[in-house]
């Protein structure tokens, strides 16, 4: 019940809080609907007064809260600021296109998490994975693609130069296949590393030992191992889902689709409130809905061992990874900066537009003429800085958080359901537009997912065989929590934020793209992207570059994540042995009895 009460005062307190959006920054709303509805109409103090009259804000607003508040509960969410429409039908219009848009890139994410962990797949079925652990470049290349880049190259070339299917607009099934492809691929990575990362351990328990033993098929095997390691996942994948939903704005933008994210978006910048207020609700009851599935789904697939603390751990020590890989991506990366950094990135010269990569350019120049390798190694010190920066405030708050799943839970969904582009309009209304705006805005949402994963995986952890038996034999909270659980979830929660990493840098990147973050002349590699953009079918190389550093990144991240081990088990040792230090370090009275 108090999580329930928990629930619904932080979704009223987000849907409040976007209702005062012009109030918060400051702003004149009636002035900012007047240049929506006509752009070039003078905004004279009498045509000002008319709308505020028409939309009722002389009276502030508390009562314009209120009304739409009073209508929501008769199922009127008002009509339209801008075009004067009832807004519930046009949300959900927007919400059923991105629903569908939504089920085809999980679809598409869903394969592409298969592929990049078949080779475990394989190995553990056979029984050879031997310690091995796949290097995952590639999935970590995939993962790091701004999803607007990888929208516009398939736009560019899958749609319009080779013809196979349509690139703008939203008629049918066959116009989700493209934008399903730039959101489902780089989702699909990260799902894929996740699972990837708990299945050897999966393969190592107990039960897949005896299945082995009776002759049970490798694919069998291969089954219960995937449904084992899943409802560790699946807080995450609700997340994606919402995400996916809300927060594909930069994609609808590039295929003209009238989705719920882009709906929020034009509202927001029009300061439409009604649209605004519903379409958020609408994020909010979603996030709600996909927590509560995950949850059920969960407790099926795992059955009683969790509730009867049977389970064996998956987090078992990770072999050490070959450290030249991390070495080899680190020295290219700096090497590629540090060339950068010995260059202009601001020297102007129009008789070099877009020219291709050569000596003297070794990443080709912009449309401006600006050396693109100068541009891409003095961006490297604002984009990767502020990414660490973030990764490691979200890793801080989301590992404290997880820890309390009954307050970060509705927390979680809370802010999950609002994607970064709202979440920069929100912090520049409250503290102002500036260089700190994305960051806020980033940082304000991405400890989310690994709050999620720390508290599936303590969860999962405090089901196992030997913290019941530790428990039975007087070990205290602190004791577990201290040597057993912390130890057991960090390395993994860890990884996934080195996995993340990459995808902190693309928000700040999508940001820029559509013109939140950083303003030109700055060279931050998300505003690289947004302004080579529209010459990518002309010279590929202006999006080609600081997209392939923003990959290398990723491999980067993934490939040093890998070299982090999990706690070295006493695996010669009983559990009562084990057990018997908590006794006497914490001196537990019943214990001792």
């Amino acid at each position: 019940m108090a999580t329930a009460v928990w629930r619904f005062v932080l979704a009223a307190g987000l849907v409040c809080g976007v209702g005062l959006l012009p109030w918060l920054s400051h702003t004149d709303p009636a002035h900012t609907v007047l240049k929506a509805r006509s752009a070039e109409r003078e905004p004279t103090p009498e045509v000002l007064a008319g709308i505020r009259a028409q939309l009722g804000l002389d009276e502030g607003p508390a009562h314009a809260l209120t009304q739409w508040l009073g209508g929501l509960a008769h199922g009127d969410a008002g009509t339209s600021w801008i075009s004067g429409t009832e807004v519930l039908p046009g949300v959900l219009r927007a919400l059923g296109a991105s629903l569908l848009l939504m089920a085809v890139a999980l679809v598409v994410a869903a394969l592409t998490a298969a592929l990049v962990c078949a080779r475990t797949l394989r190995l553990g079925a056979r029984r050879r994975l031997g310690g091995r652990r796949s290097g995952g470049t590639a999935s970590a290349v995939l993962a790091s693609l701004p999803e607007f880049l990888v929208a516009s190259v398939l736009a560019t070339v899958v749609g319009v130069q080779l013809g196979w299917l349509p690139a703008l607009g939203w008629y049918g099934l066959q116009w989700t296949v493209l934008p399903a492809l730039a959101l489902g691929l780089p989702a699909g990575a990260v799902i894929g590393r996740l699972l990837d990362d708990l299945l050897p351990g999966a393969f190592g328990e107990p039960w897949a030992l005896a299945a082995a033993a009776r002759g049970l098929t490798g694919r069998r095997i291969a089954r219960q191992a995937l449904r084992r390691c899943v409802p560790a996942l699946l807080p995450n994948l609700g997340l994606f889902v919402v995400g996916l939903t809300g927060g594909a704005v930069a994609v609808e933008q590039v295929f003209d689709i009238p989705g719920l994210g882009r709906t929020t978006l034009q509202a927001a910048l029009a300061q439409d409130l009604p649209v605004l207020q519903a379409g958020t609700l609408a994020l909010v009851l979603l996030a709600a809905l996909a927590t509560g599935a995950t949850r059920v789904a969960a407790r099926l697939l795992t059955g009683p061992a969790l509730r009867d603390g049977a389970l064996s751990s998956l987090h078992r020590p990770a072999p050490p990874a070959g450290g030249l890989l991390p070495l080899l991506h680190g020295a290219l990366l700096a090497a590629v900066v540090g060339l950068g950094l010995t260059r202009d990135p601001l020297a102007l010269d129009t008789g070099e537009r877009l020219l291709a990569p050569s000596l003297d350019h070794p990443f080709g120049t912009d449309a401006l003429g600006r050396d693109l390798l100068a541009r891409v190694g003095h961006g490297a010190l604002d984009t990767l800085l502020l990414a660490a920066a973030i990764s490691a405030a979200a890793l801080l708050a989301g590992v404290l958080l997880g820890l309390v799943p009954r307050v970060s839970g509705p927390l979680v969904d809370t802010v999950n359901a609002v994607p970064p582009v709202l979440a920069a309009l929100l912090v520049t209304a409250v503290t102002g537009s500036g260089a700190a705006t994305p960051a806020l805005a980033v940082g304000a949402v991405a400890w989310a997912p690994l709050a999620a994963h720390t508290s599936a995986l303590l969860r999962q952890e405090r089901a196992t065989l030997h913290i019941t038996a530790t428990r039975g034999l007087g070990a205290g909270r602190w004791y577990l929590l201290r040597r057993e659980l912390l130890p057991a979830v960090l390395p993994p929660v860890l990884r996934h934020a080195l996995l993340r990493l990459p995808g902190v840098a693309l928000a700040l990147a999508s940001l820029g793209f559509l013109g939140l973050g950083a303003q030109p002349p700055s060279p931050e590699w998300g505003l690289l992207l947004a302004e080579n953009q529209p010459y990518a079918e002309r010279a590929p190389w202006a999006v080609l570059a600081p997209a392939a550093v923003l990959a290398l990144l990723g491999a980067l991240a993934v490939s040093a994540a890998g070299g982090l081990r999990g706690p070295r088990r006493r695996s010669r040792r009983t559990a009562a042995q084990a057990a018997e230090e908590p006794v006497v370090a914490e001196k537990e009275p019943a214990a001792a009895r």
